[in-house]
């Protein structure tokens, strides 16, 4: 075995690491690749539910506008909200816009309880009862969505995956969170 020989092994040696590093590499890839359509896909079921919340936000403010006109600061708040909501397309943005809003259709339900007659108005309970329907939907498509969010940050990460994720081109993904006031427990009096 001359130096040939050595040369040959020591080539093959390297040609094997190389292979072993480029199929790791791959395999990373392909896994954080799979990870980022998985949040793409819960966001994309997101949206959809959000879609279906902006589509009934009209309809409400219209009954209530008949019923409560003097509200319209109220009302005002929940139409801009909506604006917003509906023209932002980031997700990080897109979050935040739909806490505000979640925050001014509560005050517009809030407001409703002081007018017995829009309680009682079918048309306003029909709105009520699907748009709580879209809002339980919209819970389990956030509780997915942060389900993926989670898998993939964890591998973004974790070893050995955090060694190559950044030069790959992924990042962390935002979490939708539920906004502040959501947060608070309510306030309970007798």
């Amino acid at each position: 075995m001359g130096a040939l020989g050595i040369i040959l092994i020591v080539l093959a040696v390297l040609v094997g690491m190389v292979v072993i590093i480029g199929l790791w590499l791959m395999g990373v890839y392909n896994g954080l690749v799979a990870l980022r359509q998985k949040v793409r896909n819960a966001w994309a079921q997101i949206d959809v539910q959000l879609q279906r919340r902006h589509d009934l936000i009209p309809n409400l403010v219209n009954t209530v506008k008949g019923y409560a006109s003097h509200e319209k600061g109220t009302l005002e708040a929940v139409i801009n909200a909506r604006a917003k909501a509906t023209s932002v397309t980031l997700p990080a943005d897109k979050i935040k816009a739909e806490g505000e809003l979640s925050s001014a259709l509560a005050r517009l339900l809030a407001v409703s309880e002081a007018y017995p007659d829009l309680k009682a108005n079918q048309n306003f309970l029909a709105l009520q009862e699907e748009l709580g329907s879209t809002e339980n939907r919209i819970s389990f498509s956030r509780q997915a969505y942060n389900d993926a969010v989670t898998q993939i940050n964890t591998r973004i990460q974790t070893f050995p995956a955090v060694m190559v994720a950044g030069m790959l081109g992924f990042k962390e993904e935002p979490f939708f969170e539920a906004p502040p006031e959501e947060r608070k427990a309510p306030k309970v009096e007798f």
